[in-house]
Parts: structure tokens; sequence; C-alpha cells
């Protein structure tokens, strides 16, 4: 599927390394960068939940930080690092933070888990930790879940970071 223009509907070249690949897509400017991850390159972890902002569901990893897809124009991701959760593993091994999701029961449904695994990894590329329980859930105030509670997505985080903390 592609992003078509309407008939003198400026575009915008956008060029940015997509899950370490480079890729470059005219589009049109006004054209959302959860639009350009979904439709142009079939990226579909990335979910429009919201188009507030609100529910996370459409977090990808932008220049290594957590951002949100479904308000950024694909044009001010030009030239950025791009990650999304398909980007995460390492073929069939799972990246570590999918596994925690995994081995603690961590998702229900699945529509909020690609935005909170990015959100985590995010919050453990940028503290080195130990984390809180506190610092956990504070770092997940922009994703909603409706299904589990958090309970167990801050269980899983908890014990990655303890994992990691044990060396």
């Amino acid at each position: 599927m592609s992003i078509d223009a309407r008939p003198g509907t400026t575009t915008v070249a956008v060029t940015a390394t997509v899950n370490g690949r480079p890729e470059s897509r005219r589009v049109p400017s006004r054209t959302l960068l959860v639009h350009l991850l979904r439709e142009e390159l079939g990226l579909t972890a990335a979910t429009v939940g919201c188009d507030t902002t609100s529910c996370g569901a459409c977090t990808v990893l932008l220049d290594g930080r957590s951002a949100k897809s479904c308000t950024l124009l694909a044009a001010q991701a030009d030239g950025a690092d791009i990650r999304t959760a398909e980007g995460l593993a390492d073929g069939d091994r799972l990246h570590p933070v999918q596994e925690a999701f995994r081995e603690h029961h961590a998702l229900q449904c699945g529509f909020c888990t690609p935005g909170m695994v990015l959100a985590v990894v995010s919050l453990l590329q940028e503290n080195p930790g130990p984390l809180t329980e506190h610092d956990v859930r504070h770092a997940l105030k922009g994703n909603l879940c409706r299904c589990t509670g958090y309970h167990n997505i801050v269980r899983a985080v908890l014990a990655l970071d303890g994992a990691r903390q044990a060396g």
C-alpha cells in the first residue's frame, strides 16, 4: 500500500535509517511518521490507537529515544535512526526486553506491547539503574494497557533490570 498525494499536494523527501536499513520515500508533506512506517514500509507494529499521543501504541525509537509516531511528521524524522518493534529481535532471538515480557506474561492482547517494549528499551538505555517500581511506572505513564494492569509489565522490567545490575 502506498501513500498517495492528491494533485497539487506538496511532497517531501524523507530519508532515514529504519531498523538498520536506509530508506528513502517521497511523501505528502503532512504524512505522519506512523503512516510512513505502516503504509510505505510495511512495518505495522507501531499502531494508531488515539492520534493524540495518549496511548503510546505508536511508540518508536527515534535516534534512540522513545517517540510517539502518530504526532510526528515523517519529514521531522528525515535523517533520523528509527527503530520499530520489528527491528529489535536478532533473527529468531528476541531482544532482552521482549524476552522479559514473554517470560513474565507482560502482555495479553498485544495491542500496546510494541510501544511498551520500545518505551522500556528507551528507559533502560537512558537509566543505568538500578530502577525502582516508581521509575518504571513513571517511564510508562504515556503508554496505556487496558488488559494487564501493568503489574506484570513492571515485574518484567524490574526482573530484567535486576539481571542487568547483576551483570
